[in-house]
């Protein structure tokens, strides 16, 4: 058992680093070792639309990863965020962000392969008790990797589509040690931020949310595929905020059944919750979604950096296909039918062998 120093996230990193190093170089064993070692027996892994919960090394395994490493062969998982801390609530947890990436040779959840490189990005955060890791909440960027194979049947984003980058280096920050003082800043900059959001549109105009004081000019918001990236405070207005709250305007106001896990190291702040919001889709549509007047909640698994007491980055991802799937909008069905006629066939692998 691995004695944990809630003062030291590099203890806590130090779980998932092994699986994050298998999955690097994907096989089935060192994998399945990996999960096995750091995960408890009674794990359970709430995963995105269309899986559900899963239970058990086995089960995750199987209905996750095999499927996946089947349809790319050359499997590997790259985190550009792995960020550890405890909650308020004194509750370990680890974040980590990146992307699933190879070359797409089998059809893979009845998404047609196109034999290049494709890439999915994931949010999955892991808590922590006693050294192994006992809960995982996990968003799949499912909806990237349709777009890439030219069959997402949705609306289109109003944001930029493109490969999501991770956080910005700083080269003159020197930070390498874990800052409780720089940790705590951070968090109560993301909270503080967050209590002002809400206070629009119900206490007035785009003016109560202060955005100038809490985001970056060059911020830039990185939202899922189906939403896209917004650059600047403009950006993020534009292609985000304001159509999501015309939408739901009454979004942040439902707490009943929803959870929020706030932790930070250093900079970088995170968020999880299986849902973590909840709204009424009342107002107007939303992704192509129509105003019925039905209350949908949200998975949304959230990172910030902040430099120079505001955010200038911030990666989000939504379990969509999920939302849709509560308006009975069954996305996948949808992609079936635009890929009627298309071949479905596997691509030989490795490409380019005679």
């Amino acid at each position: 058992m691995i004695a944990l120093d809630p003062e030291m996230p590099s203890d806590l990193k130090a779980i998932i680093k092994p699986v994050c190093k298998a999955m690097y170089d994907f096989t089935e064993d060192g994998v399945r070792s990996a999960l096995s070692a750091a995960v408890h027996s009674d794990v359970v892994f709430h995963a995105p639309h269309p899986w559900g919960d899963l239970h058990g090394v086995d089960q995750i395994y199987q209905t996750l990863y095999a499927p996946l490493f089947q349809s790319i062969p050359d499997l590997e998982r790259r985190d550009f965020i792995v960020v550890a801390g405890s909650t308020h609530e004194s509750v370990d947890w680890i974040g980590c962000a990146g992307y699933y990436s190879g070359t797409f040779v089998a059809p893979w959840l009845d998404i047609l392969p196109t034999g290049h490189l494709v890439h999915m990005r994931f949010h999955e955060f892991y808590r922590v008790e006693a050294g192994k890791i006992v809960e995982v909440q996990a968003v799949w960027d499912i909806p990237e990797v349709m777009m890439q194979a030219s069959c997402w049947p949705m609306a289109p984003s109003l944001g930029r589509e493109w490969h999501v980058p991770g956080p910005v280096l700083q080269a003159d920050d020197g930070k390498t040690l874990f800052d409780p003082k720089l940790t705590q800043d951070s968090k109560n900059l993301v909270l503080e931020m967050g209590l002002f959001m809400k206070k629009y549109p119900s206490e007035g105009g785009a003016e109560v949310m202060e955005l100038e004081r809490f985001w970056h000019p060059r911020m830039n918001w990185y939202g899922p595929s189906g939403i896209g990236t917004g650059r600047g405070i403009a950006g993020f207005r534009n292609w985000h905020q304001i159509p999501f709250i015309n939408a739901m305007p009454d979004r942040g106001q439902n707490e009943d059944g929803i959870c929020a896990h706030f932790f930070a190291e250093n900079d970088i702040v995170a968020v999880t919750g299986w849902p973590n919001m909840a709204q009424t889709v009342s107002a107007d549509g939303w992704l192509g979604i129509a105003p019925a007047g039905q209350t949908v909640t949200l998975r949304s698994l959230d990172f910030w950096r902040i430099e120079n007491n505001l955010i200038r980055e911030n990666w989000v991802l939504i379990d969509l296909l999920n939302v849709f799937d509560q308006v009975g909008i069954d996305v996948l069905a949808r992609m079936r039918e635009f890929n009627k006629a298309r071949s479905g066939s596997p691509i030989k692998f490795p490409v380019g062998d005679q």
